[in-house]
């Protein structure tokens, strides 16, 4: 859908790839370049030899996420919870640029529980750019480790853009992203316009690709061509085609899928077909043309 947006994977724990030997959850597809692996983890030497790993696979960016906030990452001692320990974090990075030539990237929040954003902030960043990191993703929103769920933390502790702008006018030299509650590329093009770097969308992103996707080559990187939703509908034929018949389920590709025609006419069928009949046995292309029938042509 796009051919310069950079995509990140799910948060791989550096444990599963060092002692797990998980290096399947490493597998990714030519077309997904330019794309950067998460890694989860907070033992220095783990994620140095996880880093290895990752560049060895080919990864454009190995980033360390110091932002999730999910039980079983506290448990961990990875994600948000690092946020309270900087000093191990600056030693993870250090560890992890030392692995390898690959760019090591931090993906943060402004601060976890009674943590006051306003000092915890800057002084991470410049823990992190002292210990060589040049890019990082801020998410606007605190962590709260105690009383709020995972999916909580993502909407309910509020959004403090003008934070993350400050970061970036206090460290110019750093490239700084912003990620949080961000729902369209109108919203991405306010931000870069007033400075900022890069803008992180997640589940925009997926909900509605249509609107971020499909327009982010031409509207933020002046691409000249822009494919449309049924170009990309038939190029994922032999993907899916593939993956069938080395045993796999339709489902298992096109739930991820159900959202790319959203807002336009014909879009409850393609859900309705996909979700109906993507999980039968035997269910393949002709379930997917099934669906795509109910759109018009016109993108």
């Amino acid at each position: 859908m796009s051919a310069r947006t950079l995509l990140y994977t799910e948060m791989v724990t550096a444990p599963a790839l060092v002692r797990g030997g998980a290096l399947h959850l490493l597998d990714y597809n030519a077309e997904e370049h330019p794309v950067a692996v998460q890694l989860g983890g907070s033992d220095p030497a783990e994620l140095a030899e996880a880093t290895a790993l990752c560049a060895a696979h080919g990864y454009d960016e190995i980033n360390l996420n110091v932002g999730c906030p999910s039980d079983r990452v506290q448990s961990g001692c990875f994600g948000a919870v690092l946020m309270e320990r900087p000093a191990l974090v600056a030693e993870c990075v250090s560890a992890m640029i030392r692995a390898s030539n690959v760019e090591v990237t931090v993906k943060c929040r402004i601060g976890v529980d009674k943590q006051d954003p306003e000092t915890v902030l800057p002084d991470f960043i410049a823990r992190m750019r002292d210990a060589g990191v040049t890019r990082l993703a801020v998410h606007a929103r605190k962590a709260w480790l105690q009383g709020l769920s995972p999916k909580e933390n993502r909407d309910i502790p509020p959004l403090d853009y003008d934070l993350v702008l400050r970061m970036k006018q206090q460290f110019p030299d750093l490239h700084i992203s912003v990620n949080g509650g961000i729902e369209s590329l109108e919203q991405a093009k306010g931000f870069l316009k007033d400075g900022l770097d890069g803008v992180m969308i997640g589940r925009a992103a997926y909900h509605t690709p249509c609107d971020i996707l499909l327009r982010a080559d031409h509207e933020i990187f002046g691409e000249a061509g822009v494919k449309t939703a049924h170009d990309v509908v038939q190029e994922m034929r032999p993907y899916i085609a593939r993956h069938v018949e080395q045993g796999g389920k339709l489902a298992q590709v096109t739930r991820h899928m159900l959202g790319m025609f959203t807002g336009r006419p014909g879009a409850r069928h393609w859900r309705r077909v996909l979700s109906e009949h993507g999980h039968r046995a035997g269910a393949g292309l002709e379930v997917l043309d099934e669906a795509l029938s109910h759109i018009p042509e016109k993108d």
